[in-house]
């Protein structure tokens, strides 16, 4: 398991062309009446309209600013201008549902028409050398009020607050791969009573640039195009909304089932069995005495009753014994493993990172002056995928890992990294991959290993591009501040790896800097964005090294988000922990177990703030299943305390109540 950070990049100045073009309509003739049809795009001078839901979208086709009329009459700008001129347009041409122009000066290409009550702008390079566009332009509307964005779960950042604008935030100023740093390719702004959804299908190779301009938060993606990368195509879907901010993530939701993208757990139930005890289950991964058979009926005797049981790949796994012991318990178990690294099978820091024959160093990733790059920590090297699926079908290098994995009965995986989005373009010339063919082995394999071996399978901090293989992931859960990195890395405070049983890292309580603790959990700030597009795809928990215990500060609102958004808590247990911490998991478990049991395959369908400073939130899910009301604040809520979550399942005459501070006091 391992961090990612993103990378930064520069934003370019904004230059507008201005040309007229002669106005046009691109749809079908008029009917018999003369009215044009619905959903007629409209060409005049040099803008074209293309109706959306809930208004007309106008592109300058100049500076590819786009604005939009709304239904009730206001106007709203969807993107300012270019960043940096995007060329001089030629004459606007008929597509079959839409418009069409070339700017011949730069080799790019675009159309603009109607899909699914969404604007979709399509830009192509044509040209051979690489370039980048900085578009759309975003949160430059003086009525924008909030930034939508998918880090973890997700928050929306209102666009003047002073701290989200200050060095602390650590986001104005910063850039971020799309692919890789946000967990669903989008970002959203309120605007009042509308909003604007930014769903980018075409994430790899564009990164979402961060400016605070007088005091607000203002966003540019820009996308890179290049042929080596495979990158030249980039499209853009706006939608206008009804300001809500979970919106951007109903678009993003609507848009995987129009195109066959959205997973179901309970398909994946039916395909696989063992995913059914992800219901109502918490997250573990356990060391020393409780990974041993009677530690796993110890923790069953405290009242847990559905747990996932996860163990590290070092010289003492979970035995036979064990995992019997846990499957026969109800739970859900199995091993750590990576595809990704690579080392020296005699020196190898890890038995994951040891492969038969040559595979390390021949399955290397080469950087364009074909030399090996280095593993996380500069580890070994980073494994091509696409080597991998060539020597699969005859060598079955990952089917035999897998199989000597599970060779004691678990029922689950854990495969690091696999759908964290850091991808990789391959120079080595004998398995040559893009990064969207890196992202299409791993999809391939992941699949494989599910659904082949009957197995529960989960990744790190997964991207909603893996949603339809995996049935849980550990970290999209958290929205990461890069300062979280840095306080890892002071081991006097936070912890090493030692002692060996129960290794400090894991578990010595530590706290955060005020600013990290304040972007990562401050409630006020937290919405549930990949909840809303994705909860009854599969379960979506915290980051592994980041356990319950471990941020003592913050066990109460993590209690509460848990169970708000219906999700697990996840934990660390060793032999001697388990007396100590044992029955607070359980008590917490046995709440939220028939809760997730009874919602956790069916779709978030509400979420609401119901305090104007927003500490007080309410959920829901499937149609009535559940219903949840959690107060963040100090002051009780309609009979709610603060520190206090509500929770009713359909059919409850009373709702069920959860203090996790009182909570084994």
């Amino acid at each position: 398991m391992h961090f990612i950070t993103p990378r930064r990049t520069a934003r370019a100045a904004a230059v507008a062309l201005a040309v007229t073009l002669p106005c046009v309509t691109l749809t079908a003739p008029a009917d018999a009446t003369g009215r044009q049809p619905a959903g007629a795009v409209r060409v005049h001078d040099r803008l074209v309209d293309v109706p959306v839901r809930g208004g007309t979208a106008t592109v300058d086709t100049a500076t590819l600013r786009v604005t939009a009329r709304t239904d009730a009459g206001a106007t709203v700008e969807l993107s300012a201008p270019a960043a940096g001129s995007p060329g001089r347009p030629g004459r606007v041409t008929a597509t079959a549902d839409g418009a069409r122009w070339t700017y011949g000066d730069t080799g790019l290409t675009v159309t603009a028409r109607a899909e699914q009550g969404r604007l979709l702008v399509s830009v192509r390079s044509t040209g051979t050398a690489d370039r980048t566009l900085n578009w759309p332009v975003t949160g430059a509307d003086p009525a924008a009020s909030a930034l939508q964005l998918p880090r973890g779960e997700g928050l929306s950042i209102p666009v003047a607050d002073p701290f989200w604008n200050s060095p602390g935030a650590g986001l104005a100023g910063s850039a971020t791969a799309v692919e890789s740093g946000l967990t669903l390719p989008l970002w959203g702004y309120s605007t009042g009573r509308t909003g604007v959804s930014y769903l980018v299908p075409t994430d790899i190779g564009t990164t979402l640039n961060f400016t605070s301009e007088k005091g607000k938060l203002r966003t540019t993606a820009a996308h890179a195009f290049s042929r080596g990368e495979g990158t030249t195509d980039y499209t853009v879907a706006f939608s206008l909304t009804d300001g809500s901010p979970v919106a951007p993530a109903l678009d993003y939701r609507a848009w995987l089932q129009e195109h066959g993208q959205l997973g179901s757990l309970k398909r994946k139930i039916e395909a696989v069995p063992a995913n059914k005890k992800l219901l109502g289950a918490f997250h573990a991964y356990v060391w020393s005495g409780a990974r041993t058979a009677e530690g796993v009926r110890k923790l069953r005797a405290l009242g847990a009753d559905r747990m996932w049981l996860g163990y590290d790949a070092g010289p003492n796994p979970m035995d036979a014994a064990a995992v019997a012991a846990a499957k026969k318990a109800g739970y859900l178990v199995g091993p750590y493993d990576s595809f990704a690294n690579g080392q020296p099978a005699d020196t190898a820091d890890t038995p994951t990172s040891a492969w038969p024959d040559k595979v390390y160093p021949d399955f290397c990733v080469q950087d364009a002056d074909k030399k090996p790059v280095p593993g996380f920590h500069d580890r070994g090297c980073y494994m091509s995928t696409t080597a991998f699926e060539k020597a699969e079908p005859t060598r079955h290098y990952l089917a035999d890992r897998a199989r000597q994995m599970t060779a004691n009965g678990a029922d689950s995986y854990f495969l690091d990294v696999d759908a964290a989005g850091e991808l990789f373009r391959d120079h080595n010339a004998a398995h040559p991959q893009t990064k969207a063919q890196d992202r299409a082995g791993r999809l391939a394999r992941m699949k494989r290993l599910a659904d082949g071996n009957k197995l529960a399978l989960g990744s790190e901090s997964a991207g909603a591009w893996s949603n339809q293989v995996l049935s849980f992931n550990h970290g999209s859960g958290t929205p990461v501040h890069d300062g979280l990195w840095k306080a890892q890395r002071d081991k006097q405070k936070w912890g090493g790896y030692a002692p060996e049983k129960a290794p400090d890292v894991f578990f010595k309580p530590a706290e955060l800097p005020a600013d990290v603790a304040k972007a990562m959990y401050d409630p006020t700030y937290r919405v549930p964005l990949y909840e809303t597009a994705l909860h009854d795809s599969l379960v979506n928990v915290e980051r592994w090294e980041l356990s319950y215990d471990k941020l003592p500060k913050q066990k109460t609102d993590r209690a509460l988000l848990a169970m708000l958004y219906n999700t697990p808590l996840n934990f660390v247990i060793s032999g001697d922990s388990l007396d100590k911490q044992g029955p607070e998991l359980a008590a917490l478990q046995k709440y939220f177990s028939p809760l997730h049991r009874a919602a956790g395959t069916e779709p978030m369908t509400g979420f609401r703030t119901l305090t104007e400073d927003r500490t007080v939130q309410s959920t829901s899910f499937g149609d009535g299943t559940l219903t949840v009301t959690a107060n963040f604040g100090t002051k009780a809520y309609q009979g709610l305390p603060g520190g206090c979550v509500d929770a009713k399942l359909k059919g409850d005459k009373e709702a069920r109540r959860l203090c996790p501070a009182d909570v084994n006091r």
